[in-house]
């Protein structure tokens, strides 16, 4: 089964464009929703999570994610120490369900992940039959930011300064979906991704390093 990865900024339109994909039939891997299930209560991680950030917890015992998203976002090392915990459990929630989707037949999938380039995952030979990146303006994901966390105008720009540049994501990718008009302009972006994947395209060798 061929894997195609899709990542994008925050407010990118990113988990907009692997609904797309869904409708039209494609299966999507998404990792933030792994994360978030390897990281419910009872869950070893959790318990990690809840000792390296005190405070983290709400009232009933689930992860407060706003207030971790606080403490890891402004700084390096916090995010490190987060990611040393979750990424190896959501690696291989990932690989289980991609296997399972393999085992059922499906010709490709979509995994969906925010950090696919900044964990390395891009290069050739770790899995990707190719990488499908989203971008938008700034300040539209100013914008979006504000609308659905509610962040000011700095925070939100604190939150797009903390991640990888989307030119050096756009850089590694087979695909660009330009997501800065309208719904319907998106899923014209995305059709001729969708036809060049189900034509079963691989990356060309150099594509993706």
């Amino acid at each position: 089964m061929r894997v195609y990865g899709l990542t994008g900024n925050i407010a990118s339109g990113k988990s907009t464009v692997a609904r797309i994909f869904s409708a039209s039939g494609v299966p999507v891997v998404d990792a933030d929703k792994v994360a978030r299930e390897v990281a419910l209560p009872g869950k070893p991680a959790l318990e990690e999570i809840a000792q390296r950030f005190p405070g983290v917890l709400a009232p009933d015992g689930s992860l407060d994610r706003k207030a971790l998203a606080a403490r890891v976002f402004t700084d390096a090392a916090e995010r490190a120490a987060l990611n040393q915990i979750m990424h190896p459990r959501i690696a291989a929630e990932v690989a289980a369900r991609l296997a399972a989707l393999a085992a059922s037949g499906e010709p490709f999938a979509i995994y969906e992940a925010a950090l696919l380039v900044e964990n390395g995952l891009h290069r050739p030979g770790l899995g990707l039959d190719g990488l499908i990146v989203v971008t938008a303006p700034v300040d539209e994901q100013v914008r979006r930011i504000g609308v659905r966390d509610g962040l000011s105008e700095p925070e939100a720009r604190a939150r797009i300064a903390a991640q990888l540049p989307a030119a050096e994501k756009v850089a590694h990718a087979d695909f660009v979906v330009a997501n800065a008009g309208s719904a319907e302009a998106l899923i014209l972006e995305v059709r001729p991704v969708l036809r060049a994947l189900e034509a079963g395209y691989r990356r060309a060798p150099g594509v993706g390093q």
